[in-house]
């Protein structure tokens, strides 16, 4: 084949017809990347200071000792404690207890059963915090990525040298490199808040029940008191005699 022939063959001849539609895609500008890691920035520092308020506010006060007072069946102090509270701990104290008349048996049911219902409500919107956490920082480089090929195409279509080359394709790669840090800055405070938020869950949840063994405890322990207090059959009869 003919040297000259070779040498005035298009570069763009060897692409595929694919391959051509694909790099215009990419070629295009890689803002809206930028843009979607900050719309997601904004609404997840949203979500962190929603349930940042909605934990604050249904922690029952740190100085009422719930444990002690179902401990020692003080029922009547635990119920003023938890009248007015919300959140998980306080609406398990207080079914509870409504169900205590009825053995200790329906209380584990009632127990597990309120766990069951408030548990997705502390769980709203943290899935959220997590896949943002996991994939902000791939969005990023999908940017990153998009302006390394604009900024090798750009390389290609300039006639450019020795270190005018090098100035064109760090210039290039440095700013396709913003959307690789976006991306982490949106990732790390994910991460982190959702990481604590599901620590302050399993607190939570640990603390509900031991509320809820403490209050079955002391209704087990009431019920084997009475029955030991009961007579016997043949007692009865030896003091009838």
């Amino acid at each position: 084949m003919n040297l000259s022939l070779l040498v005035e063959i298009s570069p763009s001849s060897a692409q595929g017809w694919l391959t051509t539609r694909l790099l215009g895609l990419t070629l295009s500008s890689a803002d809206w990347i930028l843009w979607l890691l900050i719309g997601l920035s904004v609404l997840s520092v949203a979500v962190m200071l929603e349930r940042l308020a909605y934990f604050s506010t249904r922690s029952l006060p740190k100085n009422a000792d719930l444990t002690a007072l179902l401990s020692r069946g003080d029922f009547a102090a635990a119920e003023r404690i938890v009248q007015r509270g919300h959140g998980m701990e306080a609406t398990v104290v207080r079914e509870a207890l409504a169900a205590a008349p009825q053995g200790a048996d329906t209380v584990e049911e009632v127990i597990a059963s309120v766990i069951a219902r408030e548990r997705p409500h502390y769980e709203r919107s943290l899935s959220f915090l997590g896949t943002l956490g996991n994939n902000a920082p791939f969005i990023g480089l999908f940017g990153t990525v998009l302006g390394i090929i604009k900024a090798f195409h750009d390389l290609g279509r300039v006639a450019v040298k020795g270190a005018a080359v090098q100035q064109t394709v760090m210039t290039g790669i440095s700013e396709a490199l913003v959307a690789t840090a976006v991306g982490l800055a949106v990732a790390i405070p994910a991460v982190v808040s959702f990481n604590a938020f599901t620590r302050w869950l399993k607190n939570i949840t640990a603390r509900t029940n031991a509320l809820g063994h403490a209050l079955v405890g002391y209704l087990r322990a009431e019920r084997e008191r009475a029955t030991m207090s009961l007579p016997r059959s043949g007692e009865s009869l030896r003091e009838v005699r």
